[in-house]
């Protein structure tokens, strides 16, 4: 069995750094997908504060199709291109919103959220996978140490994609 323990950590930094490890444990020889993001989704919105949704959204070939979450019931399906999560798609970077109400074309799936940390999902190979989404209630909630911590998780993630590939 796997438990998230609570911890006092010096700093942001440090507290990603013991996640992404944690993270290493978990997915270490597990190869289905959908499994390790329903984990992976459970971790990181039961050890990160003021979180209102955490999960994936998973590319089809056409459109992003909400994956493995946790948080009240989301949009199902996200064009490429449009919203926060569609625009970390199509560009393929990371898109850190401090407030979703100045971001043109939002999607508020939930209108508790008022910030948004998206990260692209690329694999070895270029192909999209899909994105991770994470929102919180508070404005400014997510900050260049967010943006570095939840890219790291997310290589961490990819990673164990890409080694099941093989």
């Amino acid at each position: 069995m796997f438990e998230v323990a609570t911890a006092a950590y010096a700093s942001k930094q440090e507290h990603y750094a013991e996640l992404c490890e944690q993270m290493r444990g978990m997915l270490a020889g597990e190869p289905d997908l959908i499994a390790n993001a329903a984990n992976f989704s459970a971790l990181v919105f039961h050890s990160l504060p003021d979180f209102n949704w955490a999960g994936f959204y998973l590319y089809d070939g056409n459109e992003l199709v909400v994956g493995p979450f946790q948080g009240k019931p989301a949009c199902i399906r996200i064009a490429i291109g449009r919203g926060v999560c569609g625009t970390a798609a199509q560009t393929r970077e990371t898109q850190l919103v401090r407030d979703v109400h100045e971001f043109a074309g939002h999607i508020a799936c939930d209108a508790a959220s008022n910030s948004e940390i998206v990260v692209p999902l690329v694999r070895k190979d270029g192909s999209l996978l899909g994105v991770w989404d994470v929102d919180s209630p508070l404005v400014a909630r997510f900050d260049d140490d967010d943006r570095a911590g939840m890219e790291a998780l997310c290589a961490v993630f990819m990673e164990a994609v890409d080694s099941a590939a093989r």
